[in-house]
């Protein structure tokens, strides 16, 4: 357990920004436990252990904060949960050259989304969210999506649901991400229990990381409350670029024959 003891405050940081902006943290845990050598499917699978306390954390306080959505949040996540079964099983036949650069792609589409899902849904007046039913086709789709996602590389799907939420229901960033870690709740406890049952969870670092990710949540869902909406997606989307640039070395260094 000691010379795990460095997951502690790793889950920390990870849990504090991924409450702040609904992304769950491992978006920050997983390359950290792929640059320790762990193994693609064996970093998804205990990242979703932390994933899963820190949205238990978040989703105590946020609940207290009246500011989750759990309408919205409960349809999201019950659809997400086929999806997690699928993303658990291709973990385990992912190359990690594939993974990283499949990783990079994942976090650049939500730094973009990050930046520009706040425009698209702040251009549309409240209520004016798609209706009918290709609307809730492409909801029901990119929930299942998230919820692959969100099990096969462990990051809990908020980088997809959040987005979401912003760009097709409209909701605002300070909304959002409350409601992502509820649904959280959803995806990365199915999610966990595949992986789990394929082997792909190490327990001792997943109990490490836990333990740090669930103090940052509390601490996170409390801090999100004084920094405004506009610097939230900023730290977000710079955060998951500059993980995408080392994602994208890794796999190009990986593919060229060289050490990740």
């Amino acid at each position: 357990m000691i010379e795990h003891a460095w997951l502690v405050p790793l889950g920390f940081a990870a849990g504090l920004l991924g409450s702040m902006i609904g992304l769950g943290g491992g978006i920050v845990m997983v390359p950290a436990l792929i640059f320790a050598g762990v193994s693609p499917a064996a970093a998804a699978g205990t990242s979703l252990f932390a994933a899963f306390t820190n949205a238990a954390a978040s989703t105590v306080t946020y609940a207290r904060q009246r500011r989750i959505d759990y309408a919205a949040g409960a349809r999201l996540g019950l659809m997400s949960v086929p999806g997690t079964v699928v993303g658990a099983y291709a973990a385990a036949e992912a190359s990690p050259a594939a993974f990283k650069a499949l990783f990079g792609a994942v976090l650049v589409a939500s730094a973009a989304y990050m930046l520009l899902g706040g425009r698209i849904a702040g251009g549309r007046r409240a209520g004016a969210a798609p209706s009918g039913a290709a609307a809730m086709l492409g909801v029901a789709g990119a929930s299942f999506g998230a919820g692959v996602v969100s099990s096969f590389f462990g990051i809990g799907g908020g980088a997809v649901f959040v987005p979401l939420m912003i760009a097709l229901m409209c909701m605002s960033m300070r909304r959002a991400a409350p409601t992502s870690q509820f649904i959280l709740l959803f995806a990365s406890l199915s999610g966990l229990a595949v992986h789990a049952a394929l082997g792909h969870t190490a327990l001792q670092m997943a109990l490490m990381l836990g333990i740090g990710a669930f103090a940052g949540g509390l601490a996170g869902a409390r801090l999100s409350l004084s920094v405004g909406e506009s610097r939230l997606a900023m730290l977000a989307a710079a955060a998951i670029a500059a993980l995408a640039a080392k994602m994208f070395y890794d796999a190009a260094a990986s593919g060229a024959g060289a050490p990740a």
